[in-house]
């Protein structure tokens, strides 16, 4: 017990900071930002020791995009202002996904999954590369996204969980594993119910 404790802790203390950050996230929370500061800060040391070079690189995108995103919402206040009892409610409010926008964040996906492959193939010892790139690529998207409280990020992180989900039960880490997986799950009602919040402004 102890030797398996010794393998995972970082595992399970990220799985349960994510656990934290999903759901606050799904209550359109400001707090999902300082969360998630504190779960990919870890994360860099756990994708490094697993080898999953693009996912570690990609914590220190997460890290900027967590400060851009937490003044972002603090710095446009919906019409409605603060409610309920917490004062750091997220003020920003949920919009859909510029149509404009689509397609070139679908050309900076591909550019950027094909490099990060490349990458990985040519500089690293990844045995990964096609899932771990992909699921980095398609990230930079979905986290840009939520930073801009567009409804349809919730589906963005739809794919990437899935693939996250096998990707890391692949790669020994059973707990952030099961937590992508049930991500799956909450992405589901999180879209349902930053949907009814949109409408009901």
């Amino acid at each position: 017990m102890e030797a398996f404790l010794q393998a995972h802790w970082l595992d399970m203390l990220t799985t349960v900071l994510g656990l934290a950050y999903i759901l606050l996230e799904y209550k359109a929370s400001i707090w999902l930002w300082a969360v998630g500061f504190a779960m990919q800060s870890l994360g860099i040391v756990l994708y490094y020791q697993k080898g999953l070079y693009a996912d570690c690189g990609m914590e220190f995108y997460y890290l900027a995009m967590t400060v851009y995103g937490f003044l972002h919402w603090v710095r446009t206040p919906s019409k409605e202002g603060k409610t309920g009892k917490d004062d750091l409610k997220a003020q920003r409010p949920i919009t859909h996904f510029p149509q404009r926008l689509a397609a070139v964040w679908l050309f900076i996906t591909i550019i950027a999954w094909a490099t990060l492959y490349w990458f990985l193939v040519t500089f690293t010892d990844s045995r990964v590369p096609i899932a771990d790139s992909f699921t980095t690529a398609l990230s930079f998207a979905g986290i840009w996204a939520l930073a801009r409280k567009y409804l349809e990020q919730w589906l963005i992180w739809i794919v990437v969980d899935v693939v996250t989900c096998i990707l890391y039960f692949y790669k020994d880490i059973p707990f952030k594993g099961s937590l992508y997986g049930l991500y799956v799950v909450i992405a589901v009602f999180g879209y349902f119910k930053w949907k009814r919040m949109m409408q009901e402004r």
